[in-house]
């Protein structure tokens, strides 16, 4: 859950101090490697599961999480996250072996039942996704930040360190995102499943560059974060938006390069764990302190395991896909771990679990079959492999050992599988917890079916059938429904419209409900031309905006037949859109309610109403129609 004793670095003095307790824990822990102090006698296991809180009428996010926390006080296991909207859980650690597994995911099961049975009081309901499908663009502002004062020292950490004027997301997959945000407060969007193993100080390179070649495959077969603000995009769309949303760097006229907090890497790790460290030192300033009362080196002197404050609070801020974490086990002694960050949330308790024990399965068959993985394969292939996962997922094809091409699906079932159940059977995992987890994997693979394209399937299907908002509600209804039924994603129905018993449009924004595939014109344009946009697309309104894309008019169907029935023209005379175009036409803003805008339509007799920020910026259009279809969706409900 990550150092909470933290701040903002207030002044050269503070970082000063902080950077120098930093270079302590870097050499205390250079010289607990060097003099074997590390645990390495047992392997252990744990995880980390992340959730997003929606209300059980809307399934809109639900910014309640220190409501809720306070009704929980007893269970020193759930936290904050970034957002009111998560919570996050901390599963205890168990050995690697026996019925290790079944035992998380019974834990697993406990805990967010009672989380669920807490959150009834509040109208609210848990939901395991890697990004939550109906999480709107400004739910992720600064008013839904945790009111914890590590994460408003990390956003004014993070926004200190931006280079251009904004956070850009820039996305493409079925559709297309491209938008700007003004906080880092984006990487709220996800959520996910963290894994953790425990790896003796002596293996940790061989065991580090094994969890970035299987990094790929792993995500590829458990994808879970397909839809971002209503639009289809990567297969796991947490890897761009998670780098994206932290990332300060702008674009330059020249080459050189800087890194994002949030990376797979650059290259293989060579010597031990302490490269990784010294890089992300070397690499990026520091931007959270602490006030670190140990001094790991008279510890050390003591014979004491220090608890290394500051470098775990540097570490907490440069995020890497499989990351090393540093722990002080029960008995005293510290211990080494590789945590992996690639698996999303969901689709449900028990999927997450298969996709545990296949990586933790590999981890160990891997390790048995190559003691060096470098010789097997680049490490450009690895990172390549990494970011066609991301965006393709189960439809990937990964280059793979030997310069061999092959499907995600036929190398997780020919070659993934079988090392998988080796490594389970060499820790000793009770054989129904293996044939149990990894049939799981092997039916999602047959079936080619994971959590990314079940719900690109079922969105796809639904919008084909109402509105936008409408389907992502129905999405997220089915998945809470199929969660609280622990049934593996690849046995899912697709979901039907009436399977949402009740559906609440009123309280709507503008926003959300908006068309944004706009067709437009601009005020020097033939009339003629305008006609013609408007038959071929058969649209009755027709937005006038100036180079900048500030509305300037608005053309309506019965303004063009006014101008072509009066027939008045001179001869050589070229009648332009600024001649007939309403000048000062109603517009609305996009934080209005849905149901203040039919107002507004209503009483004033008007068919649209162009959407405009304050500074004038044309951002959509709703018409009558739009709410002729919202409307006509209610009245089937109603007769259903």
């Amino acid at each position: 859950m990550g150092e909470q004793r933290v701040s903002l670095v207030s002044d050269e003095r503070q970082m000063q101090s902080f950077v120098k307790s930093l270079l302590k824990d870097v050499k205390a822990l250079e010289y607990m490697l060097d003099n074997d102090w590390f645990e390495s006698d047992i392997t252990r296991i744990g995880a980390e599961q992340e959730m997003c809180l929606v209300d059980s009428k809307t399934y809109k996010p639900a910014p309640i999480a220190m409501e809720a926390l306070d009704k929980m006080k007893s269970y020193p296991w759930v936290e904050t996250e970034l957002a009111r909207f998560n919570l996050e859980t901390n599963m205890i650690p168990r050995v690697f072996k026996g019925k290790c597994l079944s035992q998380m995911e019974a834990e697993n099961v406990k805990n967010l039942t009672r989380i669920r049975q807490k959150l009834k009081g509040l109208n609210a309901e848990i939901i395991l996704t890697g990004i939550l499908p109906t999480l709107r663009k400004f739910d992720l502002g600064m008013h839904n930040l945790t009111p914890k004062k590590r994460y408003f020292a990390l956003m004014e950490a993070i926004n200190k360190q931006l280079i251009g004027t904004a956070y850009e997301l820039r996305l493409m997959g079925i559709d297309e995102l491209l938008v700007k945000h003004d906080s880092p407060l984006l990487e709220a969007c996800n959520t996910s499943f963290q894994v953790h193993l425990q790896v003796a100080p002596s293996e940790f390179v061989q065991m580090y560059n094994i969890a970035q070649t299987l990094a790929a495959p792993v995500m590829a077969i458990a994808a879970n974060s397909p839809i971002v603000f209503g639009r289809r995009l990567w297969h796991e769309s947490r890897i761009a938006l998670f780098q994206q949303s932290l990332d300060t760097r702008t674009s330059h006229d020249h080459m050189r390069e800087r890194s994002p907090r949030v990376s797979f890497g650059n290259d293989w790790l060579h010597n031990s764990v302490l490269d990784i460290y010294r890089e992300d030192i070397a690499r990026f300033r520091v931007l959270l302190s602490s006030d670190v009362k140990e001094d790991s080196i008279e510890m050390l002197k003591k014979g004491e395991a220090p608890k290394l404050r500051a470098l775990q609070v540097h570490n907490s801020t440069v995020y890497r896909w499989n990351r090393p974490c540093y722990g002080i086990s029960d008995n005293g002694k510290p211990h080494l771990r590789i945590e992996n960050r690639v698996l999303p949330s969901g689709p449900t308790m028990v999927d997450e679990m298969a996709n545990a024990a296949f990586w933790l399965g590999l981890m160990v068959g891997m390790a048995d079959q190559y003691k060096d993985i470098r010789k097997h394969i680049s490490f450009a292939d690895i990172r390549d492999n990494f970011g066609k996962a991301a965006r393709y997922g189960i439809d990937c094809k990964f280059t793979w050992f030997k310069d061999k091409k092959i499907s995600a699906c036929d190398l997780v079932l020919k070659e993934l599988i079988p090392i998988a159940r080796k490594g389970l059977t060499k820790r000793k995992v009770a054989k129904a917890d293996i044939d149990k987890y990894l049939g799981i994997i092997q039916e999602r693979a047959k079936s080619e079916m994971n959590g990314a394209r079940w719900q690109l399937r079922a969105f796809t299907k639904l919008i084909g059938e109402t509105n936008r908002d409408e389907a992502l509600t129905v999405l997220t209804a089915s998945i809470v429904k199929n969660q609280e039924k622990e049934i593996p994603v690849h046995k899912w129905k697709l979901p039907e419209l009436g399977d949402l018993k009740e559906y609440r449009p009123s309280k709507l924004k503008v926003e959300e409900f908006m068309i944004t595939d706009l067709f437009t014109v601009q005020k020097d344009d033939i009339i003629e031309l305008v006609a013609e946009m408007m038959d071929w697309r058969s649209i009755r309104y027709t937005p006038v905006e100036d180079t900048k894309g500030k509305l300037v008019g608005l053309i309506t169907s019965r303004l063009i037949l006014r101008h072509f029935i009066k027939g008045v023209k001179i001869d050589g005379e070229t009648t332009t859109v600024k001649d007939v175009m309403l000048k000062k036409p109603l517009t609305v803003d996009p934080d209005m309610t849905i149901l203040k805008a039919m107002e507004i339509m209503r009483d004033n007799k008007v068919g649209c109403l162009p959407v405009v920020k304050e500074d004038g910026e044309l951002i959509g259009i709703i018409t009558e129609m739009d709410f002729l279809r919202i409307s006509g969706r209610l009245i089937e409900r109603l007769e259903q």
